[in-house]
This record gives structure tokens, sequence and C-alpha cells, in this order.
């Protein structure tokens, strides 16, 4: 299919998880993708998996914390595939799983810096090149259940998805004027590996799993196809008249 064809994608923390399931589907959909990340093997291999399959990818090393080098990437990017079309703020970490009163400012700084900043950063250095293409575009910050609903565990990380959340939806009023469409994704718990080690920091993995997937009405955890279809959604056309939005993909656990 060809539903992201002929746009240009960046899409950050894009070497595992859901970003790379992001970055497989947007370019099986057409679009030319920028890998970005700072696992360079992992990322430099994926990408060539895609462009021996004939698609169009290229990584970058990018650690989205620094503004610097935000900026650089994207203006590489863009003077390799000619403009850019969509963004997927997608890198995040979870961070340390302590009480509130016990989380120190570096824990806290640690995860502000990825999760916040770094969306800030990206929409910032996203934002002239997607106006100077003239025909809008897709910005999809990756949030999560999180961001919406609370749980008494990881404190620094439920604020940073918070954050994105309103961040969105802030952006999505100042920048509809130029067709740029802002949303987020809210994930529940899918198979990542950010979830494996969070589950495996609790205690026996595979009980974790199961009883972390019974917290989902359909009962079990989600894939990362699960987020990237959603993802490319929000990308194409088909989701033109969709700004501002949550869309949540969660399997039902915050519908109670």
């Amino acid at each position: 299919m060809n539903r992201l064809q002929d746009k240009v994608a960046i899409i950050t923390g894009a070497a595992l998880g859901l970003g790379r399931a992001t970055a497989l589907r947007m370019a099986e959909e057409g679009a030319k993708v920028a890998v970005l990340d700072i696992l360079d093997a992992e990322g430099l291999a994926f990408a060539a998996e895609l462009t021996a399959r004939g698609l169009a990818a290229r990584y970058w090393h990018c650690d989205v914390t620094s503004e610097t080098a935000i900026a650089a990437v994207f203006a590489e990017v863009v003077a390799t595939f000619g403009r850019l079309d969509i963004l997927v703020n997608n890198a995040g970490v979870s961070g340390a799983n302590k009480p509130t009163h016990e989380i120190t400012e570096a824990e806290w700084d640690f995860v502000q810096a990825i999760n916040v900043k770094g969306v800030f950063f990206g929409v910032k250095h996203a934002i002239p090149h997607l106006r100077a293409g003239r025909r809008g575009g897709s910005i999809i910050n990756l949030s999560s259940i999180y961001g919406l609903v609370g749980a008494a565990d990881v404190p620094p990380y439920h604020a940073s998805k918070g954050a994105v959340r309103l961040m969105s939806k802030n952006d999505a009023l100042t920048y509809a004027p130029d067709r740029i469409r802002v949303n987020s994704i809210h994930p529940g718990f899918i198979w990542t590996p950010m979830v494996e080690h969070h589950l495996e920091a609790l205690g026996d993995l595979e009980e974790g799993r199961k009883a972390t997937g019974a917290l989902h009405p359909l009962g079990h955890l989600g894939e990362p196809d699960d987020i990237a279809w959603g993802a490319v959604y929000l990308a194409s056309d088909e989701a033109k008249f969709v700004t501002g939005s949550e869309l949540v993909i969660d399997g039902g656990y915050t519908a109670r």
C-alpha cells in the first residue's frame, strides 16, 4: 500500500521497540524514513534491513536531549530526502521506580530531558521544515496511558507523559493555521524492551507479563505494531481532520 507515498518521516528512538515498528510500517507505506537513535549498531542494522528490501531509509545518530544535535540532524535529513512531512517523537525512558520523596533531582531531570525536552526540541526544529513544504504535516508525540491516568509508580515518567499530552494540544492549536497537525498516542503496556526491563526489575518476568496483561480488559499486552499502525494513520491523509487528539491504544486499560 502507499498511504504515505512521497512523504518524509523522522522517527526518534527508532532502533528498537515502538519506534522500530513505526519506522518499518511507515517505510512499507511509501515514506522515506530517517531512523534516529543513540544505539548506533542497532540503528545502522535496522536501516540496512530496510534498504535491502528496497525501502527508503537512513540512520542518524541523534541524542534528543541536545538541541544542537536535533537541529543539525533534522537539517541533514531534509538535505538528504528533500523535505519533511512527518515527525514522530518516540524516544523515551521510564526512569526510576521509587516514591516521589525518594526520587533524586538527577533521576527526575534524566527523564524530563528525554521525554519532555526531547519532544520540545523535536517540534521546535521540525516546524520550520514543515512550514517550508507548504503542504502541512503531521507531528505525532508518544505519550502513555499514564499521561491520562495515574498509578503508584515511576513518578518522573507520569509527569513527563502528562506534559507531552498537553504540549501536543497546545502545539495543535498554535500550528493549525499552517495545516500542521499535532496529536499524541497513548499506549497501554506494549511488549517492548522498555516494558520487559520494567517487569524484570519487579521480579518474575513471566508472572509479571501475565499479571500486567490481565490489567487490560482484552486480557493481554499489546504489540509494537498496534502502535505503529496508529502512527501510520495519524501521519496519513486519512487523518487530515485530526489534530489535538489523543489516540488511546491500550486494550481498554483506561476505559474503566
